[in-house]
């Protein structure tokens, strides 16, 4: 009979919180940063908040562009680290790299050279079009310095080296917030830029990202990220097994992105007040993220590692164990979230109908954000132990299915209250929940990449009781 009675529970707490907790630091810090630019943005004008918020919304398309080629990248560098395959890991890296950053030079010519359609997609307020335009022509020159910190964070992370990161965003996070109070109110004698100096803040800002994650790599000798050579020794043979296993994770990502792109097309054209509310609450939910990712980031290189390696038994009970662990630790932030509200949202500039859209916004979020969280490390959990189909399938499903459409006949057919139609965007988290939740408990995403995790799948599989089942429901190989 399977047991899945593999690892002590203190031993998976300590194994978990070493590697979740500096990476939620680093997301905290990350958020906190842009909770101060929010407040920083809110001494000016609500118009400012909003303009920066829908702009932040088109750095959040390009990483859903890239994300899947992280997830991917993720995928392999957890396993070939788990089977020490050191020539896996860096030949991985170079071809993940190398697609991340042309997507980066893509998005940072778009809002630099053509800001204006830029906007214009995200809102129909010319308002809110003039001041945007201005922070994207800045901003758009750090894209590639953010996506080759988010790159290189993926492999650091997955090598279970999360203390590098976490010391480059303490840097980067609090020269943002220096650099923000000079410029935007035009301190020692700077000039007085506005959302312009924010923008210039958050390019010097991944500079030093940049500058002190390759610093310390190569102070600590870091044996993948500095061979140039090996990160571009392809062969056919990797390459068609990474696009086999990334091609489902990027097209998920990518239509996420243009779902997201829907989303935001048709909040955007919402009442005035909702739009400033919203680029607060986007704050908000990066609070909670920052948390989520974490034990979504441990999950995924715990789990990846330990798939790599055969040891199928410790990988199954990690991952259920991190799901339920994670939903409870949001459940905690978002009681707290709830209660604390209102100052938070005065301080961030917010009063009258905006504060009132907000609460609310906070409130729906926060009532379906164990669920939300919970698909989401599955998720990612499953990526990385190789079964990249299976929730990509569910989510872009229910996603085109049924969110978009109630969405944008919500808000733009049938003019429902604003609320509602926020409401929409959330609605397939339950029914997905508990298909993701039959998934988990099947075993059937263990689908290694590695020798080892192939030649201990069979043993796996025939102990698992749900084996049979999965098999004939197309869930497993």
């Amino acid at each position: 009979m399977y047991n899945v009675n593999t690892m002590t529970y203190e031993k998976f707490l300590k194994s978990v919180f070493v590697l979740a907790l500096p990476v939620a630091l680093q997301n905290l810090l990350t958020t906190s940063g842009s909770m101060v630019d929010t407040i920083m943005l809110g001494n000016l004008s609500e118009i400012a908040v909003g303009a920066v918020g829908l702009c932040a919304q088109f750095t959040s398309l390009m990483l859903s562009c890239y994300w899947g080629l992280l997830g991917c990248g993720i995928l392999f560098f957890s396993q070939y680290y788990g089977a020490k395959d050191h020539k896996g890991i860096t030949r991985s890296y170079g071809m993940m790299l190398t697609c991340m950053m042309t997507i980066a030079v893509i998005f940072g010519v778009l809002a630099v050279l053509f800001p204006e359609f830029v906007m214009s997609v995200y809102t129909d307020k010319e308002v809110y079009r003039e001041v945007g335009v201005k922070y994207l022509r800045i901003v758009g020159f750090a894209y590639p310095l953010q996506v080759y910190s988010v790159a290189a964070s993926g492999i650091l992370r997955s090598t279970e080296n999360v203390k590098t990161p976490l010391y480059a965003s303490i840097a980067s996070v609090f020269s943002n917030m220096f650099l923000n109070w000079v410029f935007i109110f035009g301190n020692l004698g700077a000039p007085k830029m506005g959302v312009e100096g924010a923008a210039l803040a958050t390019l010097l800002a991944s500079v030093i990202n940049v500058t002190v994650v390759l610093i310390l790599c190569k102070k600590q000798n870091f044996y993948y990220l500095f061979r140039f050579k090996e990160h571009f020794t392809w062969d056919k043979e990797h390459a068609k097994e990474y696009f086999k296993k990334g091609l489902p994770i990027i097209c998920n990502e990518l239509a996420l992105g243009v779902s997201n792109l829907i989303i935001n097309v048709v909040l955007g054209r919402q009442a005035t007040e909702a739009i400033a509310a919203l680029a607060v609450f986007r704050t908000f939910e990066g609070l909670i993220i920052a948390f989520f990712s974490g034990f979504s980031s441990a999950s995924s290189v715990l789990v990846g590692n330990r798939v790599g390696a055969g040891k199928h038994d410790e990988a199954f009970q990690i991952a259920n164990r991190c799901v339920y662990l994670c939903a409870g630790t949001i459940f905690v932030v978002c009681i707290n979230l709830v209660i604390f509200h209102a100052p938070i949202l005065k301080i961030m500039g917010l009063s009258g109908a905006s504060f009132d859209y907000a609460t609310r916004m906070l409130i729906v979020f926060c009532i379906i954000a164990v669920l939300r969280m919970s698909n989401w490390i599955s998720n990612d959990t499953c990526r990385a132990s190789g079964d990249s189909i299976t929730g990509t399938f569910m989510e872009i499903s229910f996603m085109y299915v049924l969110n978009i459409p109630l969405l944008c006949l919500g808000g733009l057919v049938w003019h429902l209250p604003f609320i509602i139609v926020f409401i929409f965007t959330y609605i397939d988290e339950p029914i997905r929940y508990v298909l993701m939740q039959i998934h988990m408990h099947s075993g059937g995403w263990i689908r290694p990449v590695t020798k080892a995790g192939r030649d201990a799948l069979p043993e796996f599989r025939k102990e698992h009781p749900l084996k049979f089942f999965f098999t004939k429901m197309g869930l497993s190989e």
